[in-house]
């Protein structure tokens, strides 16, 4: 695979505003190493860095999807939801966009039954069971099925952990991204400038609260995993 491939594009970027981050008072120390300016009171990502790290990213991918692995890709800020929504669709893959639920993976068993529960609602309000219940069971049971499928209709048919987490935001998504480091699940982060590079397995530097930024990231990210999933069902 070659840069031109994933066709990581540094105008584009610049495009995208990624390589904007966060007030000069904001910062992580850590970041300097991807930081290349300031201006006008804000710390200015090296855009150069940012591709490379991109680029080591969609190879990532790549062969994971190529190999039939499992991404889960976690973004609930609201400059993140809809594209979180959008690459899960795009990529099939798994996806948390509205809220985290504590324990989700550190505590699978109950996250299991929580998706049996609402696989078990989805079929009752497809079969029209809802309809023969009283009215105030039928209300607990919508209201029920509405909650879970606002918080766990992105891992509807997630039967297991992950093999890479994907997240948006590294301090709004801190607690999944610690159920990862504490499970051992690879993690692929994009970080802005107030971020912890060294908590990430890989950190990409980007503006995490542009959603153009987010949107082309996870563009490029999406596009290795789909190039990945088409090489493993012709050589499976």
């Amino acid at each position: 695979m070659t840069r031109r491939y994933w066709n990581i594009n540094l105008e584009e970027m610049l495009k995208a505003g990624v390589h904007f981050g966060h007030g000069i008072r904001k910062w992580n120390p850590k970041m300097a190493p991807y930081i290349s300016a300031k201006r006008k009171g804000i710390h200015i990502t090296n855009l150069i860095k940012t591709a490379r790290l991109l680029f080591e990213a969609c190879n990532l991918v790549f062969y994971a999807a190529s190999r039939g692995k499992q991404f889960l890709i976690v973004g609930t800020k609201k400059q993140a939801a809809n594209s979180v929504a959008w690459a899960a669709i795009k990529a099939r893959c798994h996806c948390v966009n509205k809220k985290w639920l504590g324990g989700t993976l550190t505590n699978w068993s109950t996250t299991e039954s929580r998706l049996h529960q609402f696989r078990d609602l989805r079929i009752e309000q497809k079969t029209g069971r809802f309809k023969r219940l009283s009215k105030r069971d039928a209300a607990v049971g919508k209201r029920q099925l509405s909650r879970l499928q606002t918080y766990m209709g992105g891992i509807k048919y997630m039967t297991g952990l992950p093999d890479i987490v994907i997240i948006v935001d590294q301090h709004e998504e801190y607690t999944a991204l610690q159920e990862c480091i504490t499970l051992g699940i690879p993690t692929i982060c994009l970080i802005d400038t107030n971020c912890d590079p060294d908590l990430a397995d890989l950190s990409i530097p980007a503006n995490d609260d542009s959603r153009s930024s987010i949107r082309l990231i996870l563009n490029k990210l999406v596009f290795a995993i789909c190039k990945g999933r088409s090489s493993y069902i012709r050589n499976p």
